[in-house]
């Protein structure tokens, strides 16, 4: 009979167990409509359980006009959440404490005169919300990135780095290495999350030990896709669900040992209910 052992760190962190208490209390308390400005945590099937409570998501904060609006735990930029104070009832601030950090790091390296770059995917609503905190800053990603930019960082001389909470270390390192030769002054500011890294380290060791792993996280979380690379390194036998549903039984013919892990915007119920899964499917 295989064994089947869920990673030591998986599963919802603080930021996003935080962010859910927050939005069922505003449902509980609602004296307006409950709106999110963006989705709330990268979490499909989380996101449409909210929308079945009345909770819906808008793109903009001039679309929630009279409601109670939840900032997403990614972060929004300042505009957006002005926007929001000055036209809501209610505004709550579920931005990730982390995510926090980050936005006042890159605040504090502009202060300081560094030309301020974000190790982040473009595009990804955290990266964009700390973009908008320090105009004129960008997004980069890889070695490629950093080259492109290496003439503007020659003239900068000084350059400073914040992080994406949910990038990689490796990741940053690689980014590192590449733009350290290209100037004079290099500070970096890690503000990679706790979770994020401890989510990381539990993947991998769990990965090294098993032969199927599974996780379980929405397929545009950023964290939950990092950790699904990171599994794959180590075993090839790695498969990204969002639900029961998408188990499949010959994943699972041979194996002895079966690791689970999840993204941080992952309930505990979601792994608890594909672990019971899994068990029903190999007879354990």
């Amino acid at each position: 009979m295989p064994t089947i052992k869920i990673a030591d760190e998986a599963g919802a962190c603080y930021g996003v167990e935080r962010a859910l208490q927050m939005v069922q209390q505003a449902v509980k308390d609602a004296h307006a409509p409950v709106r999110t400005l963006g989705p709330l945590i990268h979490n499909p099937r989380v996101v449409t359980s909210l929308k079945d409570q009345g909770v819906e998501v808008v793109d903009f904060a001039s679309e929630a006009a009279g409601s109670a609006l939840l900032l997403r735990t990614h972060g929004v930029t300042p505009q957006e959440e002005q926007i929001a104070k000055d036209g809501c009832v209610d505004v709550l601030d579920a931005t990730c404490p982390f995510v926090k950090k980050a936005h006042r790091a890159a605040e504090l390296l502009a202060k300081q005169g560094y030309a301020v770059y974000v190790v982040g995917e473009s595009g990804h609503p955290e990266v964009e919300a700390t973009l908008a905190h320090v105009p004129g800053s960008l997004a980069i990603d890889s070695v490629e990135e950093v080259a492109a930019q290496a003439d503007a960082m020659r003239v900068a001389k000084k350059v400073g780095l914040v992080v994406q909470t949910t990038m990689s270390a490796a990741k940053l390192s690689e980014v590192v290495n590449a733009v350290l030769p290209l100037v004079d002054e290099l500070r970096v500011m890690n503000t990679i999350c706790e979770a994020t890294a401890g989510h990381q380290d539990s993947c991998m060791r769990l990965a090294k030990e098993s032969d199927v792993m599974i996780i379980i996280g929405g397929r545009i979380s950023a964290n939950t896709t990092r950790l699904a690379e990171i599994s794959k390194l180590y075993c090839p036998a790695t498969y990204h669900i969002e639900g029961t549903d998408e188990l499949q039984a010959s994943w699972f013919e041979g194996a002895e040992h079966i690791g689970i892990t999840a993204g941080a915007s992952t309930p505990e119920a979601h792994i608890n209910a594909v672990k019971l899964a899994i068990e029903e499917i190999v007879g354990a």
